[in-house]
């Protein structure tokens, strides 16, 4: 009996749009992300700049081949998240997970995370004639770190690149570029997507395309702000896809 009506509740849950379960695999990697954090922090300088640049999704490594760096990218930070981000981080991935589960919600991250780190580094591959590196692109990295990414302003960016103008033009092809914001914002963008209600969801989409649009637009851009806004968009698409096959299911029924 007790089985029967946990059954019910939960397909009454389901038909609502209600959590289903409690979130584990999101508070597991965020704090594995941070825990990892502090360890590469106690590094050497030069072995921590060495191993964070080695598992980069920059032009450098893509290039040569190294395509896990696609995936290991999203394990590393170049500094121990900041609490309002990791707040941000765990309370969207925990969210997304209630909703969808956990293997959804890791779809839709890596999703955001690969597909455009895939397309900022075509961007700057088509930048850089030949694609050798030394020769300066449009998208270099600016004389400061990267922003937030656009659903946490104020934050220091976690997917942000270590070079600076000052640095040679090859800066941007070897920088440091890490972190989880790409996947971060691709499920900020499918939850936003998801929303049932239209008006609300509007409102969302509308909103979130105007913090990741702004960045770009600024003059001091860098290629993570371009990602930022990438990633984003991939989001919402998923997100739209999401919710017109939960609309096809919901109206065969």
């Amino acid at each position: 009996m007790s089985r029967a009506t946990s059954r019910v509740l939960t397909t009454a849950r389901l038909s609502r749009g209600l959590p289903v379960s409690v979130p584990w695999a999101a508070p597991l990697y965020v704090g594995a992300v941070q825990l990892g954090a502090y360890a590469t922090a106690r590094l050497p300088g030069h072995r921590r700049t060495e191993l964070l640049r080695a598992h980069s999704t920059n032009v450098a490594n893509l290039r040569a081949g190294k395509w896990q760096t696609l995936v290991t990218s999203a394990a590393f930070v170049e500094e121990p998240l900041p609490v309002a981000y990791g707040a941000a981080l765990l309370a969207t991935l925990g969210t997304a997970e209630a909703r969808w589960g956990p293997w959804r919600t890791a779809a839709v991250f890596a999703a955001g995370h690969v597909g455009a780190s895939l397309l900022v580094y075509a961007a700057l591959r088509c930048r850089l004639p030949g694609g050798a590196p030394g020769t300066p692109g449009t998208l270099a990295a600016p004389a400061a770190p990267a922003g937030a990414p656009p659903t946490v302003p104020g934050t220091r960016a976690v997917h942000a690149p270590e070079a600076t103008g000052e640095e040679p033009p090859d800066a941007t092809v070897r920088a440091i570029d890490v972190g989880a914001s790409y996947g971060f914002n691709a499920t900020v963008g499918a939850l936003a997507a998801t929303v049932p209600h239209r008006g609300v969801r509007t409102a969302a989409t509308a909103g979130l395309l105007a913090l990741g649009t702004w960045p770009v637009l600024r003059r001091r851009r860098t290629f993570t702000d371009a990602g930022h806004l990438t990633a984003l968009a991939l989001g919402l698409a998923i997100g739209t896809g999401m919710r017109a096959a939960k609309g096809r299911r919901t109206g065969g029924g």
